[in-house]
């Protein structure tokens, strides 16, 4: 009975040790405008990050609990990640996300040509990307992997994609992008979510495709989770709040 007694004791004793001892968990947040929360209109300061409370690693950190290390930062490319924002990586880091790809290809300056009215057209501008997409970016995306993989060798990495942003209606009045432009800008965006996404997995990432989230929340659509066009211009074509919580649902499940 008292040996009994005993191991019960100490089984009891080891798991309020080890509870104890459970540290909260470090998560990094890396990337562009939609890491950082560009569109959500309400920032944590006046930086040029505009990094928001309201943006999808504020939303994770929050429900799972973390202490995060907010580097993502508005207009950041690959190089930007690679040169300023790995610095809170370390071993210790067990959880990184990141979002990063679509300023390297121009897509703000491609989604502002289709926008230019008649007879002005967007078709070479959406092919260059293409083109970027399918033979540049691949190596990019390879070098800021493998620089997160060797700065956090302990991390689960998730890289986070971008959503399709129309549905082929046009329902903004100073806007002109016909639905085959439209059309033409999301086989674009399906390229490249295609490309980050093996990229990604080559190294062992997981990857929180957002597109079918956001199926049917487009701009356009009678529930927008994407801004259009909008002032500050900076907030066009970006997730607004609700579509911030939509990226939240799409990584919660896979952490």
């Amino acid at each position: 009975m008292a040996a009994a007694l005993l191991a019960a004791f100490v089984s009891v004793t080891a798991l309020t040790s080890g509870a104890a001892q459970a540290q909260t968990l470090e998560y990094v947040a890396l990337g562009d405008s939609y890491a950082s929360g560009v569109g959500t209109r309400d920032y944590i300061d006046d930086s040029d990050c505009r990094r928001s409370e309201a943006a999808y690693p504020s939303l994770l950190a929050e429900a799972i609990g973390a202490d995060l290390e907010f580097a993502a930062c508005s207009g950041a490319k690959t190089g930007d990640v690679l040169a300023g924002q790995l610095g809170g990586l370390s071993a210790s880091t067990d959880l990184v996300t990141v979002t990063i790809g679509g300023n390297d290809t121009g897509w703000a300056g491609v989604v502002q040509r289709c926008a230019y009215p008649y007879p002005w057209t967007c078709t070479k501008e959406i092919d260059a990307a293409e083109a970027f997409v399918r033979d540049v970016l691949p190596g990019r995306l390879h070098e800021v992997y493998a620089a997160i993989e060797a700065a956090a060798p302990n991390a689960e990495v998730i890289v986070v994609g971008y959503p399709l942003l129309f549905n082929g209606e046009q329902c903004n009045v100073v806007t002109r992008i016909s639905p085959a432009e439209q059309a033409a800008l999301n086989d674009a965006t399906d390229l490249l979510g295609d490309v980050i996404g093996t990229a990604a997995r080559s190294h062992g990432f997981r990857y929180a495709d957002v597109r079918a989230a956001f199926d049917g929340h487009a701009v356009c659509d009678d529930a927008e989770w994407i801004n259009g066009l909008s002032y500050p211009i900076i907030e066009s074509y970006h997730p607004n709040k609700a579509g911030q919580a939509g990226y939240l649902d799409a990584v919660d499940d896979l952490v």
